[in-house]
């Protein structure tokens, strides 16, 4: 996950020359003889990669516009929360200041997603961010041949 804005400027740079890269080695290998099928299937890891930093950009530049995705059971909360602090144009030199913390801690808070977070801090990132998590509750669907059904 793209955490800060040079990351960020880094990553477009990157699939920039990743494209260019991947036109030369492409080229190499036709030159070479490989068949279609063949060059198709030596640039598949290549490609794969170059998807998933592109998956990467788009995810950062549609936090960016405050384009969130629903949270649901708190899942993936972390990343959520580094997403605020994104959209919100925040640094995490900014963040830490709020909080009264290092940058190292925010760092390393982002780094392992806010794994294993309290309560208490998840309540202290979100006042600093100046934002309130609203939830909605939903039952879960009864399944066929489910032994026990939790309301």
């Amino acid at each position: 996950m793209i955490k800060t804005e040079s990351e960020y400027k880094a990553m477009v740079q990157r699939l920039e020359s990743d494209l260019d890269y991947m036109r030369q080695q492409e080229k190499v290998l036709q030159d070479m003889g490989l068949s279609a099928q063949e060059v198709c299937r030596a640039m598949e890891p290549s490609r794969a990669f170059h998807e998933q930093l592109k998956e990467e950009v788009e995810y950062y530049e549609r936090i960016k516009r405050f384009d969130f995705e629903a949270l649901e059971n708190f899942r993936d909360f972390g990343r959520f929360l580094i997403a605020l602090r994104i959209a919100l144009g925040l640094t995490q030199s900014d963040l830490a200041k709020r909080l009264n913390v290092s940058v190292a801690q925010v760092s390393r808070d982002e780094k392992n997603e806010y794994h294993g977070i309290s309560i208490e801090k998840a309540n202290r990132v979100l006042e600093a961010l100046g934002v309130t998590v609203v939830s909605k509750l939903g039952k879960i669907p009864k399944k066929e041949g489910f032994a026990a059904n939790f309301v």
